[in-house]
């Protein structure tokens, strides 16, 4: 089973297949593979024409089982704008499954809502206390900054994947909604292509 993510921004190519395959491992699904990302700008992907050309791209991937496109809501309502781009994916993608996530506001929301699993990383103080609601952060780069030892900086294209490859999954699902779609939608997936996690999401995470 492969599935191809298709991202927004640089950092996005590196943590999205690190965040897929530490989900797969999670699912033991052990025969799940993510593809290299695609990489559109946000404009082109909340288009229906720059949306679907993305899609009928990223079906040309030998195998491709499953299409993501996952991207920043920023000021958008994922809740009213994800539908509809998921209706003009689907409509792309068909008969391969796809999914719209809408991290909210900011990928890094969800390193953010985890970010005491994150201590002692890329810079971040050992002291470092999660945010109370970091989905609702306007920046959650700028929040994740705050939370760094005094001169170290946070760069997307260094330190996503980095994070991502550390973050406590579990506490990220509880904290941000957003993850929860992702990790439904990974789900999907797995159901679709005939692979049965022993229980998905785990159990453990919703406590």
């Amino acid at each position: 089973m492969i599935v191809q993510p298709i991202v927004e921004g640089q950092g996005d190519v590196a943590a999205a297949p690190v965040l897929l395959r530490r989900l797969a491992e999670e699912a033991q699904a052990w025969n799940v593979r993510v593809a290299r990302p695609h990489r559109r700008r946000r404009t082109q992907l909340v288009r229906r024409d720059g949306l679907q050309d993305a899609v009928r791209v990223a079906r040309l991937t030998p195998g491709c089982s499953a299409i993501l496109i996952l991207f920043d809501a920023d000021d958008d309502c994922p809740k009213r704008l994800a539908p509809t781009l998921a209706a003009w994916a689907q409509e792309a993608a068909d008969p391969i499954p796809s999914a719209i996530v809408m991290a909210n506001r900011e990928y890094e929301a969800w390193l953010l809502g985890a970010v005491e699993s994150l201590r002692g990383s890329a810079g971040i103080r050992t002291d470092a206390e999660a945010h109370a609601d970091p989905e609702a952060a306007r920046d959650a780069k700028g929040e994740l900054e705050r939370r760094l030892l005094p001169g170290a900086n946070y760069l997307p294209t260094a330190d996503q994947a980095r994070l991502t490859a550390q973050i406590d999954l579990a506490t990220a699902y509880r904290s941000c909604r957003s993850f929860r779609k992702l990790v439904g939608a990974f789900g999907a997936f797995l159901s679709t292509g005939g692979v049965r996690p022993p229980e998905w999401p785990p159990a453990t995470w919703g406590q």
